[in-house]
């Protein structure tokens, strides 16, 4: 395949008569190559090492991105080896080839020496997926991940080191470190203008290359697993990801890698009810954590695809589900919903209703109070304040073998107490919750009574818990 991007080193040879072009040597091979693939800026920062031949005095090197989306201003050379014998005296961007250009170098020394080449090009993109396989019992499971890098660059990468920026880059306070140390004036950078975007999009590269540098700045040369770490800037906070050992990512071609494999992994099943995530069901959930215990917590999990299935006792595999999840950082839980499940039978069931503490006016707006249950206010009175009291039921029938775990959420507007006999706690200021375990076979009520306050007697807008024990409902007594 043709290549589409060249480094040609070629010397001025000048006569009394004629200066000449004089090919030193053959297009030089990338020696080491990185790719560190940001995707949420659409940005990729490539670093590429070469060895070239110099001669003594000066030297054009020529740079071409035809056919690329590389950022010809993001361009950068830099002498690894005698740096101080190599110095950049000029660059210039040849007007007719407008996707070229040349840097002049001045080499006090005929021989070799190492240079690096850092661009940043768009069209590189990566997206995360992950396979869980659950043992028969759920107890434990194997989770394999996934990275699939796809190249539309324009580019060619042959054996390159692929690293991904995992978590959120925020570069707000980068971008004004830079900007104070004079790089470029702020008018500029705030935008202003064709220059000032051009100068904002400069400084945005210039930032993730200075944060990128401060991670690690030598990880190209180093060992791939040395790479990997956790850096924290500012109101950042992102991880590196070193894919172990090089892959080759030709241009318009997708490449999936494996990024872990980890065995063994514990797994808590719960039963969950909380209306406002999962609707007005009990669902079942897979819970792991992604930490050393679980064989997992080498690095934070980036968004992606999670594919569940469990392996029947014939070492066939059942279908569980399919569910994205979101950046999961060392030391979370990862949460999988699995949906309903028909044999666990969940419903809520109103034993009594009745209502006291009632206010009322009449007789030109004289206040008064009526203790009675279920109290009428006559001689055209009308009713100001009341508490309702309702007591539920949590039914929780489990037609399974195994013994299940539940919890459960329930949140309740206005002014109210929870009169609770059930280890009931407060989870925010109007949501109560609670947890049990139910055996095989097993039909449980889980009793409770909640007062409302309605009216004139409401007061405040929260949910107090209180140990008492619910109104008496004659049919359960």
């Amino acid at each position: 395949m043709k290549r589409l991007l060249t480094l040609i080193l070629v010397l001025t040879i000048f006569t009394p008569t004629i200066a000449r072009n004089i090919d030193l040597s053959t297009v030089p091979a990338r020696d080491t190559v990185q790719l560190t693939i940001y995707n949420a800026e659409d940005l990729t920062l490539v670093r590429e090492t070469r060895v070239i031949s110099f001669k003594k005095g000066n030297n054009p090197l020529q740079f071409s991105w035809a056919n690329t989306l590389i950022d010809p201003t993001s361009v950068e050379l830099r002498f690894l080896t005698r740096p101080d014998e190599l110095t950049v005296l000029d660059t210039t961007y040849p007007h007719d080839k407008p996707q070229m250009l040349y840097w002049n170098v001045a080499s006090e020394f005929s021989g070799e020496a190492r240079v690096e080449i850092t661009y940043f090009t768009s069209g590189i993109t990566w997206s995360a997926d992950y396979t869980g396989i659950a043992d028969p019992d759920e107890k434990t499971m194997r989770l394999e991940g996934f990275v699939t890098v796809t190249n539309n660059s324009g580019e060619d990468y042959e054996d390159a080191q692929v690293r991904l920026v995992v978590g959120t880059v925020n570069l707000v306070e980068k971008i004004a470190q830079l900007a104070q140390r004079g790089m470029m004036n702020l008018p500029a950078a705030a935008g202003y203008g064709v220059a000032g975007r051009r100068n904002e999009k400069v400084m945005r590269q210039r930032a993730l290359k200075s944060m990128v540098a401060e991670a690690d700045s030598s990880a190209v040369y180093g060992d791939a697993e040395e790479a990997k770490q956790v850096i924290k800037e500012g109101l950042s906070e992102y991880f590196i990801f070193t894919i172990e050992g090089t892959e080759t990512v030709p241009n318009r071609w997708s490449k999936k890698m494996r990024s872990f494999d980890a065995a063994d992994v514990p797994v808590k099943v719960q039963y969950r009810y909380r209306a406002n995530q999962y609707g007005n069901q009990l669902v079942r959930m897979f819970l792991l954590t992604n930490n050393e215990e679980s064989s997992l917590g080498q690095s934070p999990l980036p968004d992606g695809i999670v594919r569940l299935f469990r392996r029947n006792d014939t070492g066939s595999l059942s279908y569980l589900t399919q569910q994205s999840i979101k950046y999961i950082p060392i030391g979370d839980k990862i949460e999988l919903n699995l949906g309903t499940d028909p044999n666990v039978v969940f419903e809520l069931v109103d034993l009594r209703v009745f209502r006291d503490n009632i206010w009322g006016t009449f007789n030109h707006k004289i206040r008064r109070r009526f203790d009675a249950p279920n109290a009428r206010i006559e001689d055209r009175g009308r009713v100001e304040g009341w508490d309702e009291h309702t007591v539920y039921a949590q039914r929780i029938r489990n037609y399974t073998d195994k013994p299940i775990d539940l919890q459960i959420r329930r949140a309740f507007g206005g002014d109210a107490t929870f009169i609770n006999q059930i280890d009931a706690t407060s989870h925010d200021f109007n949501t109560v919750q609670f947890a049990t375990q139910v055996a095989p076979g097993e039909s449980r009520d889980l009793v409770y009574e909640l007062v409302q306050r309605l009216g004139s007697n409401q007061k405040q807008s929260r949910v107090q818990i209180t140990q008492a024990k619910p109104a008496p409902v004659p049919w359960l007594d």
